[in-house]
Order: structure tokens, then C-alpha cells, then sequence
């Protein structure tokens, strides 16, 4: 979209950042419109069609976490539309299930055929005009997994796509002996955790994980969105300029109210983030002497 929608989005405002959509969409080509000569990630879906009273399809063109993230608009547009159909990956529909959608499987070889309305996911926040804060999280549930008190999520790894978001395992390894520590990555791990076998790969089991957390730990990826979705108190390990949707200058999120923000200071560079995350579980950073996670507010 630009820096001028970045900067607008992360600064809250959405207005501005929706004015700089439609004028992108006022300048497309309407035959390019869904190209299947283009990866689904590239695609645009959105024409600007209202959703009101339509029969609306919400595709899911983009990652896990971008889904996850912006499914808080959901239950808005189901009281909007006519009808709401969700084609989304069948992984995710245990998560995704809203009253007034009907759930579709995504088969990247077979999609949907057009509807009356078609929107990406990432595109609700536009045609609805709707802001983080008016959807606000949790809005994703999990019955927790029975883990013991103050057990802390961990996650270092994200897609293969950007390695600059991968967080070396053991840099964690001193978080990992001084707390009880539970892997919400897809494989086996040499750090002192309780499933050293690493986390099953199954949406449904991993959301019940993170949701017995007393707090999840973990770099930029889909366990962020999950974690924020189902409203569990998050700290966010980002590399030195993140992702559009969070702003660099703050330790807060629009996205997700519990989410802590942890910035490297300079790029490649884990160390300062991570040590300030050891200072905050301890205590030090407002010089009281260390509590169990589970007592004290987080997030």
C-alpha cells in the first residue's frame, strides 16, 4: 500500500488510511480484478461493492496470522450482510465459527466462484470502516490445556519467508531454565521446556496451549494473532522495523490489548528486547523483587 498507509495505519489513523485504499482501488483495472495469473497473496479481491444486505464472500488469500487477524470482523459483517460465506483454510474452522457464516474450505486449486460481494479478509476493516478497537479481542476462544500455573508460551520461530523474524533458540535457553516454559513451535527443541517434542500441528490443540498460558512469549507469526485473538497476555519479539501493523514507537497494541511490544534495537540484534523481557518477568523494571508470572498483570 505505500509508506503513507503504514504510517496512517500505525498511527491509528483509519480514516486516512482508508481515503489512500480507495483511491488505489479507483485507479485498478477492474479486469485484473481476483487475476489468477497471480499468486493469491497478490491478488486484490474488494471492487468497493457496500456489503450491506449482499450475499457477501470473504476470501482468505494471505497467512494464518493475517486471517486470524482480522476474523474479528466477522461477527460485524454477518450483522450487515445477507448472507456471509467464509472460504478459509479447513485447518482454521474450529477457531473461525461465527454465527451467521457458513464455513467453506479453501482449495487454492478449486476456489469459490464469484459472489454477489467478494472481500479478502484484510479488506474488512475498509468496507465495514471499522477500527481494532470496535472489534476488540478476545473474540476467538479455546478451552485452556490443563498446564501447570504460570506456565510461559514459547514461540522463536516464524515463516520461512522472512528469517529476520527467527529468534536463535538458544538465546532463549535462560528464560527457559529460570521459568517454566512450554514450546509452541512444530518441532523438537533442546530447551528446557515441557514438550521438548515441540507443539502438535493441529490449530485446535495449539489454541487450547496458548490459551492455558499464563503468557506467551514469541516472535512476529501466526501464534502473535492467536495469542491476541483469544485475548492471553502476549510479548511480541520484533525485528527492528516490523510489519505495518505495529508501530515501532510504542510497547502497546491497537490490535490486541494484552499484546506487549519488545523491539530489536538495531537490526539482527535479539539481545536488548530479550534482556528487557528478562528484566520485566523478574520485576526489575519497576524495582520490586520477583513474583510468579500468574500474579501479576501482564500484557
Amino acid at each position: 500500500m505505500g509508506d503513507g498507509w503504514i504510517q496512517a495505519m500505525r498511527d491509528e489513523r483509519y480514516g486516512d488510511a482508508w481515503a489512500i485504499e480507495r483511491r488505489i482501488r479507483a485507479a485498478r483495472d477492474p479486469a485484473t480484478r481476483d487475476d489468477p495469473a497471480l499468486p493469491y497473496h497478490r491478488r486484490w479481491v474488494w471492487d468497493g461493492t457496500p456489503v450491506g444486505d449482499r450475499d457477501v464472500l470473504v476470501r482468505c488469500y494471505h497467512g494464518l496470522g493475517d486471517t486470524l487477524q482480522f476474523a474479528r470482523f466477522l461477527a460485524p459483517l454477518a450483522a450487515r450482510a445477507r448472507s456471509v460465506t467464509l472460504e478459509a483454510p479447513a485447518r482454521l474452522h474450529a477457531l473461525l465459527r461465527t454465527p451467521g457464516v457458513t464455513l467453506a474450505a479453501f482449495d487454492p486449486a478449486h476456489p469459490l466462484p464469484p459472489s454477489g460481494c467478494d472481500v479478502e479478509i484484510t479488506e474488512l476493516a475498509g468496507a465495514l470502516r471499522l477500527a481494532p478497537r470496535d472489534a476488540p479481542a478476545p473474540y476467538l476462544h479455546a478451552a485452556p490445556a490443563p498446564l501447570p500455573a504460570d506456565t510461559i508460551g514459547l514461540c522463536w520461530q516464524a515463516g520461512d519467508w522472512d528469517a529476520e523474524r527467527w529468534v536463535p533458540p538458544t538465546s532463549l535457553a535462560p528464560l527457559a531454565a529460570r521459568h517454566r516454559c512450554l514450546s509452541l513451535v512444530g518441532a523438537s527443541t533442546d530447551l528446557r521446556v515441557l514438550n521438548p517434542e515441540g507443539c502438535p500441528f493441529d490449530l485446535p490443540a495449539t489454541a487450547a496451549l496458548v490459551a492455558g498460558c499464563a503468557l506467551v512469549i514469541t516472535v512476529d507469526t501466526m501464534i502473535a494473532h492467536l495469542a491476541g485473538a483469544l485475548g492471553r497476555p502476549t510479548w511480541l519479539l520484533l525485528k527492528h522495523e516490523p510489519d505495518w501493523r505495529w508501530n515501532p514507537a510504542r510497547r502497546d497494541s491497537a490490535w490486541y490489548a494484552h499484546t506487549r511490544l519488545y523491539r530489536q534495537a538495531t537490526p539482527g540484534d535479539w539481545s536488548v528486547p530479550l534482556a528487557a523481557i528478562a528484566a520485566d518477568l523478574e520485576g526489575e523494571d519497576h524495582g520490586q523483587p520477583a513474583q510468579p508470572v500468574g500474579a501479576r498483570l501482564l500484557g
